[in-house]
């Protein structure tokens, strides 16, 4: 394949995820008075947060989508908050197992590596300086779903990740996630590979529903499906 570019998701696919940015989901719901079940949060996950929060607050608001601006903003600046104190104190933050190795043998091919998120930039940051990969020669751009127009699944990140990195033609860009966005981020931005890992929020089988060419269990599996 004549790939130039490979385009990660950040947790659950590249970062572990224990669970937290649910949790933290959910209490930022709870602080605004709705007990949101952790399935329904699992669903949206990949989505730009605030898309997600609207999603969710059209299942358990009974108001007019129009007047839930004000609680959206409050129950987002929560989550956002929250989730940066984590990320700043998380003694087990770590890269997802291999994640580092592929994109050592990625960047020694002449592969480039991007990172996109439905996070929003503040948050992105926090994680990256806790890993030292603010600065890091694996890891050539990164964007976060607070710098486009539109986050997931619209193709917005992807392009202008290949922009800022010259990359001219989506069929030279694979996309790595572990959520139904990612996958239709991927499909959407015209890639020529999308690849799944069940390393996140998804199974296998419910990731087989939104068509990926791969499905991995590990980011270990991925240099073979690249190069090999």
């Amino acid at each position: 394949m004549n790939i130039e570019l490979i385009v990660f998701d950040i947790a659950g696919t590249t970062v572990v995820d224990r669970g937290n940015i649910n949790e933290a989901f959910r209490n930022a719901f709870l602080h605004a008075g709705y007990e949101v079940d952790i399935v329904d949060v699992d669903k949206v996950m990949g989505y730009r947060k605030i898309d997600a929060i609207k999603i969710i607050l059209d299942k358990y608001n009974r108001q007019p989508q129009n007047a839930n601006g004000h609680l959206i903003e409050t129950i987002h600046e929560e989550f956002t908050n929250s989730m940066v104190e984590f990320y700043k104190h998380d003694h087990e933050l770590k890269p997802m197992f291999f994640a580092e190795d592929v994109f050592d043998q990625l960047q020694k091919r002449g592969i480039k590596v991007a990172l996109n998120t439905g996070f929003t930039k503040v948050i992105t940051d926090t994680i990256l300086y806790r890993l030292g990969w603010n600065n890091s020669a694996l890891i050539n751009g990164v964007i976060s779903s607070d710098e486009v127009q539109e986050g997931r699944p619209h193709p917005y990140m992807i392009k202008k990740i290949m922009e800022q990195l010259n990359i001219d033609d989506a069929q030279k860009v694979a996309k790595v996630g572990d959520t139904k966005v990612d996958l239709e981020e991927g499909r959407n931005a015209g890639c020529g590979l999308v690849v799944a890992v069940t390393t996140g929020a998804y199974t296998s089988g419910q990731l087989q529903q939104y068509h990926p060419d791969y499905i991995i269990d590990s980011l270990q599996e991925l240099p073979a499906l690249i190069y090999d």
